[in-house]
């Protein structure tokens, strides 16, 4: 083990992992500035336990500006009944909890992308010493981890549950078997375009069953994507035995990212036209949106075309784009 995870976590739990009950608290990180010597982070907390039984550890705002996790983690603090529960949850609804009160993906303090962080260092930035925190200490305690994701501010998903391709197969049969029970209209074989210093990863290389979401985007949440979120942890935890009661079954779309080519992004920047919408199918050279010029009139807009059959899976979100902005993606129905 390195020299720096031989160093204590700077931060503190106001909660007992091992205690029985319901615990709501904080993990507290030192935090000294201009407006307050001797601060601190206070992210909020909540440890549901009760007897033997199997760890679900339940986590949003991993990106600040993704909000149907927080919004379906926020509400099972609240109201998850402690007799229902055989084992423990752990619920952090906003792991980045500076960027997540910032409303940004990364965050305000040192601009950390707490999902590309890990394993992050005790004695590091703020990101890096959460990230330190949830690899020496929560990942260790869980077996399934489920972490909620959406497009933010500069995304917008079919919604879908995830796991990914992983060389220990059961491990990545376990993984499917929770993205099958989570439910989302979309259930996803996901490809990432970049896996260093994932939370994902972390867990991942541990051995845990990891499971994670994309449900919207545009910075906000909608009615249906916070019900999909909400009947989706829920059938999280009855899989994994944790509590009781039948799955809520919908129908799913499974889907596969098979490779780099379901990604298409902008070469040039300036204001962008969908011409597909999302869940629509495309063809290869399906020209999915055109890049208008904006510094003049009259130039002939840029075309970003698929090159794979599928359907659209994610877009660009705001109106304007930059180059090298992943303007679409494409995934494969199985």
């Amino acid at each position: 083990m390195s020299e720096q995870h031989l160093r204590a976590s700077p931060i503190s739990a106001t909660v007992d992992f091992e205690a029985d009950g319901v615990q709501h608290g904080f993990l507290r990180l030192p935090y000294s500035r201009d407006d307050s010597a001797w601060g601190s982070v206070m992210i909020p907390i909540t440890v549901v336990k009760n007897g033997e039984g199997p760890t679900a550890l339940l986590t949003g705002g991993n990106h600040g500006d993704e909000y149907e996790g927080p919004i379906a983690l926020f509400d099972l603090a609240r109201t998850l009944d402690l007799a229902e529960v055989r084992g423990r949850v752990i619920i952090v609804p906003a792991m980045n909890y500076p960027a997540f009160q910032a409303e940004t993906r990364t965050s305000p303090i040192d601009k950390g992308n707490l999902n590309r962080s890990f394993p992050g260092r005790p004695d590091g930035t703020v990101t890096q010493k959460i990230a330190d925190y949830f690899q020496r200490v929560l990942l260790p305690l869980a077996d399934i981890v489920l972490d909620f994701h959406s497009g933010g501010k500069t995304l917008d998903f079919l919604p879908f549950c995830a796991a990914h391709i992983l060389p220990d197969k059961a491990q990545e049969a376990k993984a499917f078997e929770f993205v099958k029970a989570f439910g989302a209209p979309y259930s996803m074989k996901m490809l990432e375009i970049d896996a260093v210093g994932m939370y994902d990863t972390a867990a991942e290389e541990m051995g845990k069953v990891f499971v994670t979401t994309e449900l919207g985007g545009g910075g906000s949440a909608t009615a249906r994507t916070a019900a999909i979120a909400k009947r989706g942890v829920a059938n999280v935890l009855r899989h994994a035995g944790i509590i009781q009661g039948e799955i809520e079954a919908e129908p799913t779309t499974w889907l596969d990212m098979p490779s780099g080519d379901c990604f298409a992004f902008a070469e040039d920047g300036g204001l962008i036209e969908f011409l597909v919408d999302l869940g629509e199918a495309v063809e290869r050279g399906t020209v999915l949106a055109r890049i208008y010029p904006v510094g003049r009139t009259g130039v002939k807009p840029f075309e970003v075309r698929s090159k794979m059959k599928g359907l659209l899976t994610a877009r660009h979100y705001p109106g304007l784009i930059k180059p090298g902005d992943c303007c679409a993606v494409v995934a494969v129905p199985v």
